[in-house]
């Protein structure tokens, strides 16, 4: 029985189609060499989840400014020079069908003085442990201005180089997510105050880009629909996606890190965050859903939600051909750990493979 993740999707804004439903997310990675650029294991990686099937590849979070870095091996957008290794990845993954995205950001609090040597700005001055003091220093109209136009020039690298779109991490803490945040943006300003002020930002970049780019160029946004440290809530999530559908994005990306549980905030509500944001308006853009998919039972599941796209991360990495296979009614891979041998089966370099040594149980333990 064909399923529901196996059909296209038209892109309203853009026109685009996606030749499924299935999404690899962005997923840090480090391998990128020290001056940001890609190196050849991270095409490979991505391209080799190209040739495995999935409808859209989104490469590893990308800085759009020097000063944007908050960790060794990021990729980086933020010169031209980044512009041929990423036509090469463009044009391998169009070889298998595959739309390419580029997920663009900034680390504010999270960048890494080591690595950048400037102190970490924020929308405001809050704790950062990449910071030397501790803190970082709240942003100005020239930093904000700089920055807008850092994504701008980063999302028209990606047009050059010939990707079909760029999604704008506004999830997981980082600079965007931390102007939309209660706790983390104290500003009095029109950058700071009720949702309108705090999304500012996102919708400066949103409408720069919009205006530079051509029109069948992808523009999604992922979103943390609850981070309690920044004062992330549910209610203006919700209310930051009516206003970012009003400007034509082509789609949200909710970040749940699992699909299947429901807001912290409300409790005793049943709805799934998905569903949350599906039943708040009519007319919403595409509907990405990340955390926690792995089975052909889960995917049909997420769609039966109202997800109009299937985000994975781990389940990627160690399944490659993961996107084909769920076709199969009764597809539902090994879960982790895995060990060395299956990961570098699966395509993974050494440091890609010692990175996710990080995540707990993923990597079986040496003995």
């Amino acid at each position: 029985m064909k399923s529901h993740v196996s059909n296209p999707l038209r892109f309203e804004s853009s026109g685009k189609i996606t030749q499924n439903r299935m999404v690899l997310a962005a997923m840090t990675n480090k391998q990128s060499h020290v001056d940001g650029t890609l190196s050849n294991n991270e095409i490979n990686w991505l391209v080799r989840r190209a040739k495995g099937g999935f409808g859209i590849i989104t490469t590893a979070a990308a800085h759009v400014s020097k000063d944007g870095q908050s960790w060794e091996g990021e990729l980086g957008m933020f010169g031209d020079g980044h512009i041929d290794k990423l036509s090469i990845l463009a044009r391998s993954v169009h070889h298998y069908q595959s739309l390419l995205i580029a997920q663009l950001f900034h680390g504010g609090m999270q960048t890494n003085e080591t690595l950048t040597g400037k102190t970490p700005l924020s929308a405001s001055r809050i704790p950062s442990n990449g910071s030397k003091d501790g803190f970082t220093r709240p942003a100005t109209e020239k930093d904000i201005n700089r920055i807008i136009n850092d994504f701008t020039s980063a999302a028209l690298r990606c047009v050059e180089a010939g990707f079909d779109g760029i999604e704008l991490h506004g999830a997981h803490g980082y600079l965007i997510s931390q102007f939309l945040g209660k706790k983390s943006n104290l500003r009095t300003d029109k950058w700071g105050g009720d949702i309108n002020g705090r999304s500012r930002f996102l919708v400066k970049i949103l409408s720069s880009i919009k205006k530079n780019i051509p029109e069948n160029f992808i523009v999604g946004v992922r979103l943390s629909p609850e981070i309690n440290e920044l004062g992330i809530r549910l209610d203006d999530s919700i209310s930051l996606a009516k206003i970012i559908s009003d400007i034509g994005v082509d789609f949200i990306h909710v970040s749940c890190w699992d699909v299947f549980k429901g807001s912290i905030e409300f409790p005793n509500d049943p709805r799934t965050l998905t569903e949350w944001f599906v039943d708040s308006y009519d007319g919403l853009p595409s509907i990405i859903s990340t955390g926690g998919v792995w089975s052909r039972s889960d995917a049909d599941r997420l769609i039966h939600q109202g997800a109009d796209l299937v985000g994975v991360g781990r389940v990627g990495i160690a399944y490659p051909d993961w996107a084909r296979e769920i076709c199969r009614e009764d597809y539902d891979p090994k879960r982790p750990p895995f060990t060395v041998d299956h990961l570098r089966k699966a395509e993974l370099s050494d440091v890609f493979i010692e990175y996710m040594r990080n995540w707990k149980g993923f990597v079986v333990k040496d003995r």
